[in-house]
């Protein structure tokens, strides 16, 4: 009865498919439920006796495990079982689970910035997050993995902080789990989920159809719901930049020093820059200026560099698809998904979802569908006379030559969303900048329904079509609506 309640339910779920029973009254499971298929003379008391007798032997055990590891949580510490993963295999190219907790932990401490957490309590949190795999109570209930963990760094006496995220970085492990909130335990979640992903890429181990052994699509999903719940603002170009660095450094151990100094340099740069092609060039350019190093230096550094963009922007691809399914079940469309990945910022998921979100709800009123269609009319007209006469009409329009009342309403409706939509996409305030985009359905219908865009007059169809280039650049601000459907 002194064990966690945990490992009493699991134990008789588990193990005996039993029902446990809690008392109401001290909240303690001192019970269990049992079912048998046959009625016998004795109203079942042998049956009884029988799965009593097995549990407590099940229970015994438990304790003895439980006993056993609180000693060494209090007496060693939890890097006493830490030490122990460098002999467990993650993946037999992705190095063992000690080498995954050193990129964890670096990674942990890189995100804790972003996300409010104290990098320290998150970089120790990652470096203990996964001691209880050694634990003899985790091996015997593999089920209780990350829970124990919190039991055992409580007892060795770790911040509320790490315990909490010994506990909570595995989660979210599906669509209904409940997303972790404490700002260390999001930063350890996220770095666990982005090595994953990252690792696999780096070795091309990715999802194939319906096969997904490594279960990257629920690690993707994951980091999605980590950064919507949160409400992060993340730019996951730099994070995955890096760890996909730290993984080809792993792959590629055996490479000189020199080689390998390249390759942790280039990380350092790229927490310093932000952009992975600022950060190469950066190294790029210390290694061709050094010229006591040895000619074959930077050869390595040449092929990561090389690799990076292309995995990093395949990945990235990856978590899109994932945000489509999730963004579908909230009723967002896909074409209005794919409008909002043209536009840059497309690795921060929060920025993405908020533009969709805004395009969205514009789509859904009568000014917002009509402005599509008005749109794509300009749209193709231009593109038409460009093909034909072999120029851009890219200039911008100028209402002096405007011939009809309709046309001069457009030029000044233009005007006036331009002075709207600009700050507020600065601002990222997309909803005005939605609604100021929606407010030019009636003149562009107006100046459709008016006036004839290819007059006879060369310099009036000129203009006509420059101003039609000042609709598609003014829309095109606010998302790609070509790519919208319909």
């Amino acid at each position: 009865m002194e064990l966690p309640p945990e490992v009493l339910q699991t134990s008789m779920k588990e193990h005996q498919k039993f029902f446990s029973v809690k008392n109401p009254a001290t909240g303690r499971i001192e019970s269990f439920v049992t079912v048998a298929n046959v009625q016998t003379a004795d109203d079942g008391e042998t049956i009884l006796a029988g799965n009593r007798k097995v549990l407590s032997a099940r229970l015994s055990d438990a304790k003895f495990f439980w006993e056993n590891d609180l000693r060494i949580a209090k007496t060693k510490g939890l890097e006493a079982w830490t030490d122990r993963l460098e002999n467990v295999t993650f993946h037999n190219r992705l190095g063992s689970q000690k080498d995954r907790i050193e990129r964890i932990a670096s990674l942990a401490r890189e995100i804790a910035l972003a996300v409010g957490a104290d990098a320290g309590l998150a970089e120790q949190a990652a470096r203990v997050a996964k001691a209880d795999l050694s634990s003899e109570m985790v091996y015997e209930f593999p089920e209780l993995q990350g829970l124990m963990g919190r039991y055992y760094a409580e007892a060795a006496g770790l911040p509320a902080e790490v315990a909490a995220a010994c506990e909570e970085h595995y989660a979210p492990l599906g669509p209904s789990d409940a997303v972790p909130e404490a700002p260390v335990s999001v930063a350890v979640a996220l770095a666990d989920k982005l090595d994953t992903l990252t690792g696999f890429w780096a070795i091309d181990e990715k999802p194939t159809g319906s096969k997904d052994p490594f279960a990257l699509r629920r690690a993707a999903l994951g980091v999605i719901r980590l950064v919507l719940a949160n409400g992060l603002r993340l730019s996951l170009d730099r994070y995955v930049d890096a760890q996909i660095v730290r993984h080809k450094r792993h792959l590629n151990h055996e490479a000189s020093a020199e080689e390998l100094a390249a390759l942790d340099s280039l990380v350092d740069e790229i927490a310093d820059h932000g952009v992975f092609g600022a950060a190469f060039r950066s190294v790029l350019s210390r290694l061709e200026g050094d010229e006591a190093a040895p000619a074959q230096k930077g050869s390595l550094f040449r092929t990561v560099g090389n690799l990076v963009p292309d995995l990093s922007t395949d990945l990235l691809a990856f978590f899109h698809d994932r945000l489509k399914v999730h963004l579908r079940d909230e009723g967002i469309r896909h074409d209005v998904i794919e409008a909002c990945l043209a536009m840059p910022g497309a690795d921060d998921i929060r920025l993405l979802v908020a533009r969709a979100e805004a395009l969205a709800a514009v789509l859904k009123t009568d000014d917002g569908e009509n402005l599509v269609q008005g749109f794509k009319r300009a749209n193709n007209i231009l593109t038409q006379a460009e093909e034909k006469d072999g120029v851009e009409y890219s200039f911008g329009g100028d209402p002096k030559f405007a011939e009809a009342r309709e046309e001069t309403a457009l030029f000044e409706a233009l005007a006036t969303a331009d002075k709207k939509i600009g700050p507020a996409m600065k601002d990222e305030d997309y909803a005005t900048a939605m609604a100021a985009m929606a407010g030019l359905r009636a003149p562009i219908d107006a100046f459709f329904e008016a006036v004839q865009v290819n007059s006879d007059n060369e310099v009036v169809r000129r203009n006509r079509l420059n101003l039609l280039n000042s609709i598609r650049t003014t829309c095109l601000q606010v998302a790609d609506l070509t790519r919208l459907e319909g």
